[in-house]
């Protein structure tokens, strides 16, 4: 469908850190070391806490009822860009590095996305709203490669 709400999207942002959750805990269930299903683990908590935080902008009181609410015109594969959905798919298990590429991949991606969206925005409530989403997953790769980096080295 070419016209969508931004709530579309974020629904479908929503559904997508639920699959990375399950997919890094069903790899963490299947680790082959402590480590990386500790890792896993890990992804799997930050995941769900980013899918428990978009579902919240549905019951936060309504404050981003108007922008939720908003029409965007988008030609391009919505609301599933193909990269993202290859990610939920991908086999996540093998060393702590390659978990790390794949999460920061995933977060990178989305962080374009919202960008893509802000600088195509009609409204300036619409802009701000996508410039926080995209600022918020800079902020969660960064530390998600901190993060990571302590379990190379337990």
């Amino acid at each position: 469908m070419r016209y969508n709400q931004v709530k579309d999207l974020v629904e479908w942002a929503e559904g997508f850190h639920k699959r990375m959750a399950l997919q890094y805990s069903d790899a963490a269930d299947q680790a082959n070391n402590e480590r990386l299903s500790m890792a896993l683990t890990y992804l799997a908590s930050r995941e769900l806490r980013m899918q428990k935080g978009l579902n919240g902008l549905f019951h936060d009181g309504s404050s981003h009822k108007e922008v939720l609410e908003t029409w965007f015109d988008e030609s391009s594969e919505f609301p599933e860009p193909p990269e993202l959905e290859r990610l939920t798919e991908k086999t996540v298990a093998g060393s702590v590095d390659e978990v790390t590429r794949t999460a920061v991949e995933a977060h990178e991606k989305l962080q374009s996305l919202y960008e893509h969206r802000a600088s195509r925005a009609r409204i300036e409530p619409e802009a701000e709203f996508f410039d926080s989403l995209a600022q918020g997953h800079n902020a969660e790769a960064r530390k998600l490669v901190t993060s990571m980096r302590e379990f190379e080295d337990i």
